[in-house]
């Protein structure tokens, strides 16, 4: 066997040219590429197909192999803002990571929320007959069905179906609600107030339910006067410390980051200090916002990491689920400054 006519040729290495260096037919090289376990091939013939394709440096064709085998080693994802959000490049990464560590590549297309770049996006993943399909949105919402999506296996991440007709895996914002609260609870806080955005979301009930649940598991009396709205951005952090400070509050959860950042302008534009007049939790875990506050906010993080390997998994069918299933992934606390060392509970 020698591959000699072969290297340094420029010319890519050929089915054929596998044939001749191992002395079989092209058909049987075909069938040891493509796994044919039960062809009827020798050992021998075997073993000669597979050196000759080491040593010639043989790549099989990939779509030929897909279109044999009806799949690809390829999943799709599809989203609506990567470029443009801090969280998106974490559902990808963990995405493909977990496609890679099970022998798949990670086709992603940016769609920027364009119905027509989408369409075609799913088209072309189609086409390539991909394995499945993740469908992301930027942020945790319901998000309609695109119809070709069905025409595969497709998990919704970080959104969800309005008619719950879907696999789907998104943030479990009640234990993140129920979390942020108890850390404040845990430091010997019991008049804590939360700071809600103004926008109907997944993220605006399931917070405040989280907040309700972890008072009354606490035994604090529920007050709606503790409950404050405002634009879930900095400028809402500033102009909700007026109401925060008349609501007699010792402890503040905030809807996320960047209302958290705001607050603390606020609170030291009064001259009040973080955390010893007032203890403070964010969520999101925006790192670029919450680890450089001074001092450093305590947190809840959104899992979106975590949401795109468990969007793989699902799909690949390596975790258990049901068609319609809404899969929750669990919102970490992340330890920081902002609410001081923890106390006694019920001194405050």
């Amino acid at each position: 066997m020698t591959s000699e006519n072969n290297q340094h040729t420029g010319h890519p290495v050929t089915m054929r040219d596998v044939a001749e260096a191992a002395g079989v037919s092209i058909a049987t090289v075909s069938l040891v590429i493509n796994e044919k376990k039960n062809a009827r091939i020798g050992d021998d013939a075997r073993k000669r197909v597979r050196e000759a394709i080491k040593e010639l440096g043989y790549r099989p064709n990939a779509l030929a192999k897909t279109l044999v085998s009806g799949s690809s080693k390829f999943i799709g994802l599809v989203a609506d803002a990567i470029a443009t959000t801090p969280f998106a490049g974490q559902i990808i990464h963990g995405a493909q990571d977990e496609a890679w560590r099970h022998g798949y590549v990670l086709l992603v297309a940016n769609t920027d929320g364009n119905q027509d770049a989408e369409r075609e996006a799913i088209a072309m993943m189609l086409e390539h007959k991909v394995r499945g399909i993740l469908y992301s949105t930027w942020f945790h919402r319901a998000a309609e069905v695109p119809e070709a999506l069905r025409e595969t296996d497709f998990v919704l991440v970080d959104c969800f179906s309005p008619q719950n007709d879907a696999v789907a895996v998104v943030p479990d914002e009640v234990q993140g609600g129920r979390t942020a609260t108890q850390l404040l609870i845990d430091n010997g806080h019991r008049r804590i107030a939360i700071i809600n955005t103004t926008t109907p979301s997944p993220a605006h009930e399931g917070r405040l339910l989280g907040y309700r649940q972890a008072l009354e598991a606490a035994g604090i009396a529920f007050d709606p006067e503790l409950v404050l709205d405002a634009a879930p951005e900095q400028e809402g952090g500033y102009d909700a410390v007026d109401a925060l400070l008349a609501s007699h509050a010792t402890a503040v959860f905030c809807h996320n980051d960047r209302v958290a950042m705001g607050l603390y302008d606020g609170l030291r534009r009064r001259g009040l200090s973080i955390p010893e007049d007032m203890a403070v939790v964010g969520f999101d875990n925006q790192e670029v916002i919450a680890a450089h506050l001074r001092p450093p906010l305590t947190t809840v993080a959104l899992p979106h990491y975590e949401l795109g390997v468990k969007g793989v998994r699902l799909l690949l069918g390596l975790d258990d689920h049901r068609d319609d299933e809404l899969v929750t992934v669990e919102c970490p606390p992340v330890l920081r400054a902002s609410i001081g060392e923890r106390e006694p509970a019920g001194t405050r």
